[in-house]
């Protein structure tokens, strides 16, 4: 069963949401559901967003009175990326199971993890006493010293602080440069997590059209100025247009943060350039009737 994201075009107050979690549960009938399962913050499919308070807090009343378990997907988000070590902690509950991987293991050893909640643990250890999460490689030695050792660098170093600490001026860096920009219609995220969201320069708010190609152009438009980033076409649900997901690395200086927003910026201009200049031509190629009844192009 699946609900709609409460985005800021969609569901701005997370009302929506809620109401949709409502219908879903009455759905399913009382006592059914048995897990919530979200990102705290999106990645790939919506970069850098999450839903609303007013949503958060719902979900939150909803567990307490109904009972389903709360699991954030933190595989993206999870050790540090949002500026804490899991998204989880800006939250307004504590959450039941969380399932973090990626950052764990810092590029350099596949690793994946699980954490749980006391009472959840207990269910399992005073009941069925089994509790398979996977099979050939559980507690693979490798694995775990990579993750062992990637956490206590990051402590050593300070580097969950260090994104804490400079991720607001990233942000409102990139939202500085990009403001001018008519194709853009929101930078957000939070931490190293930031999302560009592009619309259509005619009215500042409509999706762009797909065969425009603009997430592709995007991707290739950084990479000729020696930026990655990872941008996503439209989704087939329509909640999603092109964007784009940057995420620096935690150790990146002030300096090289200037640099990805400068490279960024330049990005998205030369794209919305090339972006206006074929809605130009398609538009001008709509037939308008004619005094005569005709239609001319």
């Amino acid at each position: 069963m699946h609900i709609p994201p409460a985005t800021a075009r969609f569901d701005p107050t997370g009302h929506a949401a809620r109401d949709a979690l409502d219908r879903v549960q009455q759905g399913a009938g009382p006592g059914t559901d048995s897990e919530f399962f979200c990102e705290p913050v999106s990645a790939a499919a919506l970069p850098a967003y999450s839903p609303p308070a007013a949503f958060w807090k719902g979900l939150a009343e909803r567990r307490d009175q109904h009972g389903f378990l709360i699991c954030l997907d933190e595989v993206v988000t999870g050790i540090g990326r949002t500026g804490s070590w899991f998204a989880a902690e800006r939250l307004p509950f504590v959450p039941d199971v969380i399932t973090t991987a990626k950052g764990l293991g810092a590029g350099y050893a596949p690793v994946g993890a699980v954490l749980c909640r006391d009472e959840v643990y207990r269910a399992f250890a005073e009941g069925s006493r089994a509790f398979e999460l996977g099979h050939t490689w559980d507690g693979a030695p490798l694995s775990c010293a990579v993750g062992l050792a990637v956490i206590h660098y990051l402590q050593e170093h300070r580097l969950v602080e260090r994104v804490r600490e400079a991720g607001p001026r990233l942000h409102q860096l990139l939202d500085a440069a990009l403001a001018d920009c008519e194709i853009v219609g929101e930078v957000r995220g939070q931490g190293f997590l930031l999302g560009v969201e592009y619309v259509d320069p005619s009215d500042g708010r409509s999706f762009l059209d797909p065969t425009l190609g603009a997430a592709r152009k995007i991707d290739l438009e950084a990479l000729e100025r020696g930026l990655l980033v990872y941008s996503t076409q439209p989704t087939a649900d329509g909640y999603a247009g092109d964007q784009t997901l940057l995420a620096p690395a935690f150790t990146s200086t002030d300096e090289e943060l200037d640099l990805i927003v400068e490279r960024m910026a330049d990005t998205v201009r030369a794209v919305e350039r090339d972006v206006k200049g074929e809605l130009a031509t398609d538009r001008s190629r709509i037939a308008v009737p004619s005094p005569g009844g005709d239609a001319s192009g």
